[in-house]
């Protein structure tokens, strides 16, 4: 049995969804990867995962949606959300609903190094303001 944490990556540039695919798999995740927003939804009514990579402009249901969705309901509130997007206006205003908000490009290493930290800080550590500090001085963040 497979007891590895699950990433969902959700990103619709098909080269970009195996980068941060295979960044995340190589940090010791079980990845799911969508390019739909649409099927990320259906996927997330099943057991929640520990981290989704969230592009905001993807088919289906946008980001910003899917994004509200996993926020609202208790049963993600372990669960960490990181943004990756181009769009940095819509990143600022959804910055406070995140964990993370990266910027593309985002390289196999930037999100690796981060997935590996992710691995062993729990979600409410997150409330302090101290556990991602070292994480966004490597992200320009």
């Amino acid at each position: 049995m497979d007891n590895r944490p699950v990433a969902l990556i959700v990103e619709d540039n098909e080269d970009q969804n195996l980068v941060f695919t295979m960044a995340l798999y190589h940090a010791g995740y079980k990845t799911e990867s969508f390019q739909d927003g649409l099927k990320a939804q259906k996927r997330l009514m099943g057991i929640p995962p520990a981290v989704v990579v969230l592009d905001l402009h993807v088919p289906g249901v946008n980001g910003e949606s899917l994004l509200s969705q996993i926020r609202s309901n208790q049963r993600f509130m372990n669960t960490r959300v990181i943004l990756a997007t181009a769009d940095a206006g819509l990143a600022a205003l959804l910055q406070p609903e995140a964990d993370l908000v990266l910027l593309k490009p985002i390289s196999f290493e930037q999100l690796n190094r981060l997935a590996v930290r992710l691995l062993h800080q729990p979600r409410y550590s997150n409330q302090t303001g101290d556990d991602f500090s070292a994480a966004r001085s490597d992200f320009g963040q």
